[in-house]
């Protein structure tokens, strides 16, 4: 009995070593390309590995303002070559255009450059990532989205920008497209239709490009982040799965919906996604602090009269803890009150906080 144990438990080991035994021997008789070819493939997979290693970093924050200065910078270069002028002063928007470009820059060209859509090694076997690009992307859409339909219009009944228009467009394509068009053709082409709406939004001549700083414009954008925080901090809340009261129609008496659904939801986030809605929600907010601190800028007249710069600036700060290094090799689950760690519920704190300031900030950019 025990010797077939044995030789069960040993069999598949003998059948490996009969395979290489077997590759040895046709790489011995005549065929020698075959020891070659997994020489070769040995050190692909090994060069993959490490530079997959280096390219799962996330990418640092930066500033916002020295980052405008920068292209300010440019422009004012470009004009003294034609025009013997001195550097333009930084006018409304700069800052807001010239993060939201760079933001999509950094996704684009970080270390690796952009993964979501890579079909060969290592991005294709990385998620974090990739994960953590989408959430970025879904933000600068938010924010591009805002630009086009209220940031660069006085009244709704006024022309709309169609650099922004374009931009808004691109950045709406598939984010997981590898060929025709490829993903990064697309975001390339909108940073460049940005690019031209800067230029123009700083020349005095031109009067189609504008950015107006106004407390209905702020709100706007601002509604759409709280919505998007707020799905943000469900998902990661559902790690440890709930059972919730639905409140899908609660306020309203007459209020219905298509299908019936239970009085009462199981929750739970499936164990294989746990670490993609992690990245996703570790990238949506990098992006987001970075905007945020753009707005404060733009906005510094509109936020002063509301008393409303220490309710942004406490958002900012919420958003800065939830970028905090993660020591941990891999996102752990562990149960709310458990004895390992939850990173999901750690990181739907920060993001819940950021959420009820955002909706503070609102209220007071609501008043008269």
């Amino acid at each position: 009995m025990w010797q077939k144990i044995k030789s069960a438990t040993y069999q598949p080991f003998v059948k490996l070593q009969n395979a290489v035994n077997t590759f040895a021997s046709d790489a011995t008789d005549g065929r020698p390309w075959l020891k070659y070819a997994g020489i070769g493939l040995g050190i692909y997979l090994f060069l993959a590995m490490v530079w997959g290693m280096y390219i799962t970093y996330e990418p640092r924050a930066f500033s916002v303002y020295g980052v405008a200065e920068e292209r300010i910078s440019q422009n004012a270069t470009s004009q003294r070559a034609e025009q013997d002028i001195e550097k333009p002063d930084p006018v409304t928007g700069v800052v807001t255009t010239s993060t939201l470009i760079e933001v999509v820059d950094v996704v684009l060209n970080k270390p690796g450059g952009y993964l979501s859509n890579d079909v060969t090694p290592p991005g294709v076997w990385l998620d974090n990532i990739p994960n953590w690009e989408k959430g970025a992307i879904i933000q600068v859409r938010h924010l591009a989205k805002a630009m086009f339909e209220e940031f660069s219009r006085s009244q709704s009944q006024s022309i709309e920008e169609p650099a922004l228009a374009s931009a808004a467009s691109r950045f709406n394509f598939y984010h997981k497209s590898w060929i025709l068009p490829r993903t990064e053709s697309q975001y390339e082409d909108g940073i460049r239709f940005l690019e031209d709406y800067l230029t123009r939004l700083q020349d005095e001549s031109e009067q189609q490009a504008q950015f107006y700083a106004r407390a209905d414009n702020l709100n706007y954008w601002l509604k759409t982040v709280e919505s998007s925080l707020g799905s943000l901090s469900q998902r990661l809340s559902a790690s440890v799965g709930q059972r919730r009261i639905n409140t899908d129609l609660a306020g309203d008496s007459a209020a219905a919906q298509s299908t019936a659904t239970p009085r009462e939801l199981e929750v739970k986030t499936p164990w294989v996604d746990l670490d993609d809605v992690f990245y996703e929600a570790r990238g949506g907010t990098w992006a987001l602090m970075h905007f945020l601190k753009a707005v404060e800028i733009d906005f510094a007249d509109v936020l002063e009269k509301k008393n409303a710069r220490i309710s942004l600036k406490q958002i900012v700060r919420e958003l800065e803890g939830a970028q905090q290094p993660v020591s941990s090799p891999i996102i752990l689950n562990g149960s709310g009150f458990g004895v390992f760690a939850n990173h999901s519920l750690v990181m739907a704190n920060y993001i819940s906080r950021a959420n009820a300031a955002i909706i503070d900030l609102r209220e007071l950019l609501s008043r008269g």
